[in-house]
């Protein structure tokens, strides 16, 4: 597996310089995660940061009924990490569990904290992507309170079509908010209309 894909991602930040981006690569590992492994579990410290080629992977916790509750997807093309967990270091209260086979690259904590102490670039693009998670969960939670559950499943299909191939419905039903039989109808509606 060529390191290529990471390469064009961080290419996407025009601030790393392309011998930057070399050196940056250069300390990620391949990964493979099987359909179904969990790449982290509750309870645990999220020490890798993920770069995902291909494969989707699902994020969730558990309510205070025990209930799985899908919390986020990820496609090939991002990065995929329990940020809180892990820049605080502490017991992450997701887990972040593969919906297929998945391929990727990732970088230790500390690896990613020296490339922050001796790479100003990365520094920088590090910054970026905390801003666009920021942003995108800010979004998220604001959905989650202003758009009715058929918009937000119209907003997936649109954004995200193909987690409805690699995922399955109780899945996604969690993920907006709503359960499963809700879904089926939202469904049979919007073919109706």
């Amino acid at each position: 597996m060529s390191k290529e894909k990471l390469i064009e991602y961080l290419r996407n930040e025009k601030q790393i310089s392309p011998v930057v981006r070399t050196a940056i690569a250069d300390n990620f590992n391949s990964i493979t995660i099987s359909k179904n492994q969990f790449l982290l579990t509750e309870g645990k410290i999220c020490n890798e940061y993920l770069f995902m080629e291909k494969g989707y992977l699902r994020a969730f916790a558990h309510d205070t009924g025990g209930n799985e509750v899908t919390t986020n997807f990820y496609c090939p093309g991002r990065v995929i990490f329990e940020v809180s967990s892990f820049f605080n270091r502490t017991r992450s209260k997701e887990n972040i569990q593969a919906l297929t086979d998945c391929e990727g690259w990732y970088i230790t904590y500390e690896q990613l904290n020296s490339l922050f102490h001796t790479l100003p670039e990365f520094r920088e693009f590090g910054r970026a992507m905390l801003v666009n998670g920021f942003t995108e969960l800010k979004a998220r939670m604001l959905s989650m309170i202003t758009e009715t559950a058929e918009e937000r499943y119209q907003h997936l299909l649109k954004t995200s079509p193909e987690i409805f191939q690699h995922a399955p419905l109780k899945t996604i039903a969690s993920y907006l908010g709503i359960t499963d039989t809700s879904l089926s109808r939202i469904r049979k509606d919007l073919v109706k209309k």
